[in-house]
């Protein structure tokens, strides 16, 4: 009998081989792509130049701003600073949900006018912050809210 067929012996390694070589060449393409595309080492860098930064422009406070401001005044100047003794004095704004808490009135005759600052918290919508303030008694017995600032 004699054997017609040839051996696979020389064409197994071949198609493996090929096979490895297939595969790492596919990897390299797809890994030069990631790193040649990203890193630009040879030319010159390339700055954005249209985007600039600034300062943001003042706005004049909002409606619930002013509300919480006047609602504040008013429980400072109405305060008995004798009988609250440091005690905290609690205000709330029912027109825009505001609420906060006078943790500080000290009232001072400056120049023959008297005056009073003030401390406090204000819990509103936009989150709750840290304020202190300055009313002072002017012409026919009005107060005039002098500052209402956010501490820092």
């Amino acid at each position: 009998m004699e054997v017609i067929t040839k051996s696979s012996r020389h064409t197994k390694g071949l198609r493996q081989r090929s096979t490895v070589f297939f595969v790492i060449g596919v990897a390299m393409l797809s890994l030069s792509g990631c790193v040649g595309g990203g890193m630009d080492f040879l030319s010159e860098a390339k700055v954005d130049r249209s985007v600039a930064t600034g300062t943001v422009p003042q706005t004049p406070p909002s409606t619930d701003t002013l509300s919480d401001e006047m609602t504040v005044r008013n429980a400072v100047t109405s305060a008995d600073v004798q009988r609250l003794e440091g005690q905290p004095l609690p205000w709330a704004n029912a027109s825009t949900g505001s609420a906060g808490v006078i943790d500080t009135i000290v009232e001072n005759n400056e120049s023959g006018q008297v005056c009073r600052q003030f401390r406090t918290t204000r819990h509103s919508y936009v989150g709750i912050a840290k304020f202190y303030g300055k009313t002072c008694l002017v012409g026919g017995g009005n107060w005039q809210l002098l500052s209402f600032q956010p501490e820092s």
